[in-house]
């Protein structure tokens, strides 16, 4: 069976509830199904640790190339000129204190939507199911000159400075997780950051 590419998968979803894409009733559509993430930071903090897994359990090869939702304090915050305390992570490479990782928060949207669909060219296979995962790394990234996208998306994070557990994201669910302005960006807006961003590539 062929790969069927992200942005039809989520044309054909809409489709299957009547709507049209970039519709009010769409974006309501796909804001229901993730609601469980949309939390204040609180009931974030709380869901996160409810449901997700602990950093020891994560610690393992299908960690790299699999979405993630957790809470994060920079440990370099002060000197940064924005953050994201609720990273959605594509984790490209795994190291002793910590990882590189792909956070899709800092580009737009539809920036998010495109990337997924210029990578899943590279994923593991076509069922989209929790085992689904890139076969991704930062060397990949250097020489994928298409994905253009990924240069802004690029962070290092520190296992001491995760503030939850991970909450995996299915990939049957990831271009919906994308899809929502779920960042929470400190010392600039998500449009400052999204502005930012496109200027790197």
């Amino acid at each position: 069976m062929p790969r069927q590419r992200l942005l039809d998968r989520i044309k054909d979803s809409l489709a299957k509830e009547g709507l049209k894409s970039r519709s009010n009733a769409a974006i309501d559509w796909l804001h229901r199904k993730v609601k469980e993430i949309k939390l204040n930071v609180t009931a974030r903090e709380a869901f996160i640790n409810a449901a997700g897994r602990s950093l020891g359990s994560i610690k393992n090869k299908y960690f790299i190339g699999q979405m993630w939702l957790y809470i994060y304090d920079p440990k370099t915050k002060e000197t940064l000129p924005f953050y994201d305390t609720f990273p959605l992570v594509i984790p490209i490479e795994q190291y002793n204190d910590g990882f590189l990782g792909l956070n899709l928060h800092y580009i737009s949207p539809r920036d998010r939507i495109v990337l997924l669909d210029k990578l899943s060219t590279i994923l593991t296979d076509s069922r989209y199911d929790e085992k689904t995962r890139f076969r991704i790394s930062y060397v990949y990234l250097k020489n994928f000159s298409k994905a253009f996208e990924a240069t802004p998306c690029i962070k290092r994070y520190l296992w001491t400075h995760i503030r939850s557990k991970f909450l995996p994201i299915s990939a049957s669910e990831w271009d919906i997780a994308a899809l929502l302005n779920i960042e929470r960006f400190v010392k600039a807006s998500s449009q400052q950051v999204w502005e930012d961003s496109r200027k790197k590539y």
